[in-house]
């Protein structure tokens, strides 16, 4: 799948639902099942969907894309993706020293890791 142009394209992409292999491609870009299972789906209930080979929900493909975003973000601005999963793994002060990853469960934490990584590549902050 190519990436959305626009945020019409990327809402089209959410309502259709994502199957569920593109848990096994966040997988791949080294999210662990761990993180999986306390970021977007459950683990168990995914193996459920997998079973009746159904999609993932509306929720859960918003909560896949906002991973791969800030991935994908992180990786650009720290140049590598183990660097970048390594920030996105470390307590940070501001993120109330909480790891940034832990924050993608919400999008009022997404938005907050967005925005730090914005002033980390202006150079506001390391």
């Amino acid at each position: 799948m190519r990436p959305p142009r626009t945020e019409q394209e990327l809402l089209e992409i959410i309502e259709q639902r994502l199957p569920t292999t593109s848990i096994q491609r966040l997988v791949g870009l080294g999210i662990t099942r761990t993180e999986v299972d306390e970021l977007v789906i459950p683990l168990r209930t995914l193996q459920h969907r997998r079973s009746r080979r159904e999609k993932l929900r509306v929720d859960e493909s918003e909560r896949v894309l906002r991973v791969a975003r800030v991935l994908s973000q992180a990786e650009s601005i720290y140049g590598s993706r183990e660097r970048a999963l390594a920030w996105l793994r470390s307590p940070n002060p501001r993120c109330g020293k909480r790891a940034p990853m832990g924050l993608l469960k919400t999008d009022a934490g997404s938005r907050i890791v967005e925005d730090l990584l914005i002033q980390i590549d202006e150079g506001m902050f390391v």
